[in-house]
């Protein structure tokens, strides 16, 4: 007869053992899109690189396939480690699509740089920055084989990219939304995303000699992509993540892959070009004028301070636009951003 200890055995060896959902979802090389089937929800872990244990290091991918045929829209977050409010867009999509209703698929990569988000910093662990380093290189550095990996296991599959960001540590931005304006359906999606600012941004598609954006390398491939600035680094902002998230479903009804008509969304203001406003001097910095304010030629943006209070230098608009986004960091040196301006076309001027 089995003493009481050895049935308590007996019974626990026989009793499922409960694992985190994590455990679950496959590690794979490649995104198996052959294998997902329409009308279906699945998760995956893909493989980016090893660790120094030789673990494998990972990013989540979310795959929405469709019950109907459509095109393939792919959204990614977080390329930029800080840059967070992207990734609770993904996952607000990804639980209000109903895959019976779509036709295509999404696939969501809801965390590209997970060494960096785990450090809590904007560029890749070996110090540089992901966005500046795509398509990658198989035989390049640390980033160079990351981006290389990310760009041939998404690309192949995608007929159009979403590229979500915000803004770095020290700045803040609008919503706002660069897009090639000259094409028709990135216009249509554009203008109707709710964003605040729209800024005509063809993304080129040769980078610097150790690579370029993401979008850029979508681009390279011919397909056609915009990217959505969402707010501050290091939070999640409900209202951002909302719009966000209403954005991209707007996006997806012009797309074709979401039935219904397009909500009715506030027109933006839609910019043909910007650039950063930068300090000549060290300081104390106070920016003036708030996210989103039309300016005119002249009116005060800043003041820069010495470490007495005494006013050293009052920066001024160079000349009429809108401020889509701003610095955060009262501690500047000299070439320190102020502000990111953005001029409107002509018959939109105030």
């Amino acid at each position: 007869m089995k003493t009481p200890f050895l049935l308590l055995l007996a019974c626990l060896s026989l009793a499922p053992v409960a694992r985190p959902q994590s455990e679950a979802t496959p590690l794979v090389d490649s995104v198996p899109m052959a294998h997902a089937l329409p009308g279906t929800i699945s998760h995956y872990w893909l493989r980016i690189g090893q660790d120094t244990q030789g673990r494998p290091e990972s990013v989540p991918v979310i795959l929405v396939r469709g019950v109907k045929p459509g095109p393939v829209l792919g959204v990614v977050a977080a390329t930029h480690g800080n840059e967070l409010n992207g990734i609770r867009v993904i996952q607000e999509l990804a639980a209000t699509l109903d895959p019976k209703n779509l036709s295509g698929t999404v696939l969501a990569v809801p965390g590209m740089n997970p060494g960096g988000i785990a450090r809590h910093q904007r560029e890749h662990p070996d110090g540089t920055d992901l966005n500046r380093a795509f398509p990658g290189k198989g035989n390049g550095n640390r980033s160079q084989q990351t981006a290389y990996t990310l760009t041939t296991a998404l690309l192949p599959h995608l007929d159009y990219l979403a590229d979500l960001h915000t803004a770095s540590f020290g700045r803040e931005n609008t919503l706002y939304l660069r897009a090639d304006l000259a094409h028709d359906t990135l216009a249509r999606v554009a203008v109707s995303f709710g964003a605040d600012i729209v800024l005509n941004s063809k993304e080129a598609s040769a980078g610097t000699q150790t690579g370029g954006t993401f979008r850029a390398a979508a681009a390279a491939r011919g397909i056609p992509g915009f990217t959505v600035e969402l707010g501050d680094p290091q939070v999640f902002q409900p209202d951002m993540i909302r719009r966000g998230a209403a954005g991209l479903l707007q996006a997806m009804r012009i797309l074709d892959m979401l039935p219904g008509v397009l909500e009715e969304a506030p027109q933006p203001i839609v910019c043909i070009r910007s650039y950063w406003i930068y300090t000549d001097q060290g300081g104390m910095l106070e920016v003036l004028a708030p996210l989103g304010e039309r300016l005119t030629q002249g009116e005060p943006i800043a003041v820069l301070r010495d470490p007495f209070g005494r006013e050293i230098r009052r920066y001024t608009a160079p000349q009429a636009g809108v401020v889509i986004g701003r610095s955060t960091n009262p501690a500047a040196e000299n070439g320190a951003r102020i502000l990111h301006l953005g001029i409107e076309a002509p018959g939109d001027q105030p």
